[in-house]
């Protein structure tokens, strides 16, 4: 099991032993020791029979807790510079969320703004740091702002994108981004029209979040190995969603965005970016983004073109007006991170890849914010098919998902169907401090 809340345990003669109780580094996990705690999490025996041979909740409890305080967060570190200011105050602030910005020396008024959102384990300043997006922001000349989780919202310092009062639209840490948007808007005097969000991980689903919550905030969105918006709504549900297990069909991806408000259109572009490879977050999730954002753009199944460089292939849907409304990037061979590249923006570091390619200068091309002469990427070959044939995503992992193509629900599991079992690991994670 990787990255899992619940799961069946090793079997004896077919039947599940028991379950596995893994620290919940919650929703895209990014710790070094991740990969790690399964072995040292308390395992819950015959939890399938009842709860009378359940491990006393105490125990689990202190062996969370024990584990929870050796794995300290990926702070910005030392040799990371901090280039951004505190953005003190913003409105109610009801998600508890801390608020940094950059605004290079001498912005015009009417300058785009990109929200910057960073993963589980990241601070604002590290992500910037290794991104690039306030080196690009003084080279191309617009503003920046990096909400950041605190660690009594979530220990592992990710963005509760999997928690519905916290990604809906009016309420928790959706809310708090919004009043920071608009603070930044007022106060420097930036361009409404031209506003963009972008995030890794965890901040890639909280980025989802806020483009269906909030799309006619947003002139177009960027999400990194992220997940669609609604597709887990508690723990157990966005570590199957992680795994490439389970989720909404297509149609209800698409009326979660089409519910998630009141409006009517335009739509925020899209540019998803996902790793082959990338066995955080399954790349399968990519294909579900393109399926729950097809529908608000009313765009065919299959991409317009298709086209590839080296590790990079890019598959575009085309609106009607024959421009880009959904874009998908897939890194080849490229693990669970950012994709950064030898160009002298940011520096790699822990879900920060070096992969030649880097998502920051391609997505602030893609939105038009950058000079073009300067971010002009490689040609890419075209592998646009023949008049009558289909492109396909053709991404990885689509037989091993175990997940019904029409359906998109999971196997069958008696351990997580156990009645109880949800309920008794929840309460445990609340307990220790580890779930809100």
């Amino acid at each position: 099991m990787r990255h899992g809340l619940v799961s069946p345990a090793q079997s004896v003669g077919g039947e599940p032993k028991g379950v596995v109780v893994s620290i919940p580094c919650y929703c895209a996990v990014q710790q070094r020791y991740c990969c790690d705690c399964v072995a040292e999490i308390a395992s819950i025996p015959d939890v399938t029979e009842g709860t009378s041979q359940v491990r006393k909740i105490s125990d689990t409890i202190t062996r969370l807790a024990a584990l929870q305080a050796r794995l300290a967060p990926h702070a910005a570190g030392p040799g990371v510079s901090d280039r951004l200011h505190t953005l003190a105050r913003f409105g109610t602030n009801p998600g508890a969320l801390a608020a940094k910005f950059h605004v290079p020396d001498g912005v015009e008024k009417g300058a785009p703004l990109v929200v910057v959102l960073h993963g589980c384990t990241q601070t604002a300043a590290g992500y910037d740091h290794h991104s690039g997006w306030s080196q690009l922001a003084d080279e191309a000349g617009f503003a920046l702002l990096f909400p950041e989780q605190q660690r009594a919202n979530n220990p592992n310092l990710c963005f509760n994108w999997f928690l519905p009062g916290d990604a809906r639209r009016g309420s928790g840490e959706a809310l708090s981004i919004r009043e920071m948007i608009e603070t930044m808007v007022a106060t420097h005097g930036l361009d409404r029209n031209r506003i963009f969000i972008t995030g890794l991980s965890a901040g890639g689903a909280m980025a989802s979040a806020m483009l269906a919550s909030y799309p006619e905030v947003f002139a177009g969105g960027a999400i990194i190995a992220g997940l669609p918006y609604g597709s887990a709504t508690t723990i157990p549900e966005a570590f199957d969603r992680m795994r490439g297990h389970g989720g909404p069909s297509e149609e209800n991806l698409q009326r979660l965005v089409q519910d998630a408000s009141t409006h009517e259109g335009p739509w925020p572009r899209i540019s998803i970016w996902h790793g082959s490879a990338d066995p955080t977050v399954a790349p399968s999730n990519a294909e579900a983004l393109v399926a729950q954002w097809r529908g608000v753009h009313a765009l065919e199944k299959h991409p317009t073109r298709s086209e590839a460089s080296g590790r990079h292939t890019r598959h575009v849907w085309h609106d009607a007006e024959g421009l880009a409304a959904i874009e998908v990037n897939i890194i080849a061979g490229m693990a669970h991170g950012t994709p950064l590249g030898g160009d002298g923006l940011g520096a790699p570091g822990p879900f920060m890849l070096d992969v030649g390619i880097s998502s920051t200068r391609e997505i602030a091309r893609i939105w038009g914010i950058a000079d073009a002469g300067k971010l002009e990427p490689a040609p890419l070959r075209s592998d646009a098919p023949a008049e009558g044939e289909r492109p396909s995503l053709s991404l990885p992992d689509a037989a091993e998902a175990k997940v019904d193509a029409t359906t998109r629900q999971p196997r069958s599991s008696p351990a997580a169907n156990a009645p109880g079992v949800k309920t008794i690991i929840e309460d445990a994670l609340k307990a220790a401090g580890l779930m809100r």
